[in-house]
């Protein structure tokens, strides 16, 4: 089975990234969207597991006029199984759903998840209602991901990318979630407070 490596993954998929706004996951999602670098439009969370989908949801209603792209992993996703379908019943056109699907949870030593277990992210978001929902294990489709992202229409998406399990090393970004919030804010030319 293909597998892709998921640093190698993240900056192609945030490679010339535009007005895309990221939000990223807990652990090693932050730490991939940060090795892919640092930018005023990443929201990395912290200490929210289960959180991310949401907070790009809340992002795209926010700011219809901007692609949304959310990377996170497949344990916080499974955590937030609901977000999917709350989120295909908002219909945001403007966001995307990436999950780097390594099978295991990756912060707590690499027990397999639920998704190393048979359960098929893909599917369930198939079935929530979103508008796309594909499975990448080959680097030469990361292109293509990338023009889609960065869509304002045809929205949600839900991409699962196969990435190989284990860990890269850590690439901490800033961890201050008022600095976060505010750097963010004034990115988008908004009051700063």
């Amino acid at each position: 089975m293909n597998m892709l490596d998921r640093r190698a993954a993240v900056a192609a998929l945030l490679q010339d990234r535009c007005d895309l706004l990221v939000v990223s996951g807990l652990g090693s999602p932050s730490y991939d969207v940060f090795a892919a670098g640092d930018h005023d439009a990443n929201f990395y969370l912290w200490g929210a597991m289960g959180g991310a989908a949401m907070m790009g949801l809340g992002l795209a209603l926010a700011q219809p006029q901007r692609p949304v792209v959310v990377i996170t992993g497949d344990g916080e996703q499974l955590m937030a199984l609901g977000a999917l379908a709350t989120i295909a019943a908002s219909a945001p056109r403007n966001l995307s759903i990436v999950v780097l699907d390594n099978g295991e949870y990756g912060e707590t030593g690499g027990q397999p998840s639920h998704t190393g277990r048979g359960v098929d992210l893909c599917a369930v978001a198939t079935a929530a209602g979103f508008a796309t929902s594909v499975s990448v294990a080959e680097p030469d489709r990361i292109p293509g991901l990338r023009a889609a992202v960065r869509q304002i229409a045809g929205g949600p998406r839900f991409v699962r990318l196969v990435i190989a399990p284990g860990a890269k090393p850590k690439t901490l970004p800033p961890r201050d979630g008022a600095f976060l919030k505010c750097r963010f804010r004034a990115g988008l030319g908004l009051p700063v407070t």
